[in-house]
């Protein structure tokens, strides 16, 4: 699966780095994965990321950040957040650019807000005081030999101390004076520069989860030619101009609900996950059974499959070439294969037969 979502009753240190290891993240009291993000109706691959503790030694970036905020005084503890973490939470969170978490609790404890004495994660918190005034937090989830860091915010006033970047150099900090072998700051998505500070942490012993091979690779060998996202979409528009140059009808999409299971009361019933299809044939749009083509960059390979339509969305209209009327399941696979052109004669011999069956 492309996207998952789970409510574990509990999780040891190991099991958190298992988890860390396989490219999943907390969210609230619960752990997730995905691999594709969508910021402002734009899609992006997301690239899990850790860094090398053991072999990792502090940049020059980093000494200088340290010089820079030597004035300050830090607090590491087990993570209790106060009024004084919300205000500050609330005040930053005016700035983001996309929604964050409503509030610190919202952001640790999720729909157990109320009851935030249910906490499944070793969660520690970093305070930068200057003087006695709160200016900036980060939280992470500590593991046996792994941690991940969770967020990180800050005053605005204080934005030329750099200090997003001064937590996340804490916590590594923190991580190798514990004897952690390993530290995830989640994910960064190409193409989208919010995440960028990431990649610029610790480049000499920073890594990525390839999404295809499920192996960690040297960040180095990052090739910004094979992002996921950007292949489906290459691949399902190339099969489009071969059957538009064919006269069948086709239509290229990006499913609006690919992250559906996500959502706690949708978690779990094997929605698709694909952020992009292409619909095939000339299927009525109150149609509960819909044929599209899928592309896997796992397998290489394109599937003709048949969706069932399950919830109709209450959202308004998608924007052009995206799909929101309805959330999808996966009915039947009813073909698969690597090389479009026969992709494309399968569904030309697939639409014969449909119109033959209407005449």
């Amino acid at each position: 699966m492309f996207v998952e979502l789970l409510y574990p009753a509990s999780l040891t240190a190991q099991e958190l780095d298992v988890y860390l290891a396989n490219g999943w993240f907390r969210m609230g009291q619960s752990i997730f994965t995905t691999n594709f993000l969508r910021f402002h109706d734009k899609f992006y691959s997301s690239i899990w990321l850790r860094i090398d503790l053991l072999n990792s030694e502090k940049s020059k970036t980093q000494q200088k950040i340290e010089r820079l905020n030597a004035q300050f005084r830090v607090e590491i503890q087990i993570a209790n957040p106060t009024e004084q973490h919300e205000e500050l939470f609330s005040k930053y969170r005016e700035r983001m650019t996309f929604d964050p978490a409503t509030s610190v609790k919202n952001l640790l404890f999720g729909h157990h807000n109320e009851r935030d004495s249910f906490r499944i994660f070793d969660t520690f918190e970093i305070n930068i005081y200057d003087k006695n005034k709160l200016i900036a937090v980060g939280f992470l989830d500590l593991g046996e030999k792994s941690a991940a860091g969770i967020s990180c915010f800050y005053d605005a006033d204080y934005r030329k101390y750099s200090l997003g970047k001064y937590l996340m150099y804490l916590k590594m900090d923190f991580c190798k004076q514990n004897g952690f072998h390993f530290f995830y700051p989640g994910y960064f998505a190409p193409t989208y520069p919010l995440f960028d500070y990431k990649i610029d942490l610790a480049k000499p012993t920073l890594q990525y989860l390839d999404f295809v091979s499920d192996v960690w690779i040297p960040f180095a060998a990052f090739d910004s030619s094979r992002i996921p996202i950007d292949l489906i979409v290459e691949k399902l528009r190339t099969l489009s101009e071969i059957l538009d140059s064919r006269g069948v009808k086709n239509e290229f999409k990006f499913y609006d609900f690919f992250d559906a299971d996500m959502i706690h009361n949708l978690n779990g019933m094997g929605l698709i996950d694909y952020p992009a299809f292409l619909f095939c044939f000339d299927i009525d749009e109150g149609s509960r059974f819909l044929p599209m083509v899928i592309y896997d960059v796992r397998d290489e390979q394109f599937h003709l499959i048949i969706c069932t339509t399950v919830y109709k969305s209450i959202f308004e209209e998608a924007p052009e070439e995206h799909y929101n009327a309805y959330l999808l399941q996966i009915l039947k696979f009813l073909y698969t294969g690597e090389i479009v052109e026969e992709m494309a004669d399968v569904i030309e011999m697939y639409g014969r037969e449909l119109t033959n069956l209407e005449t």
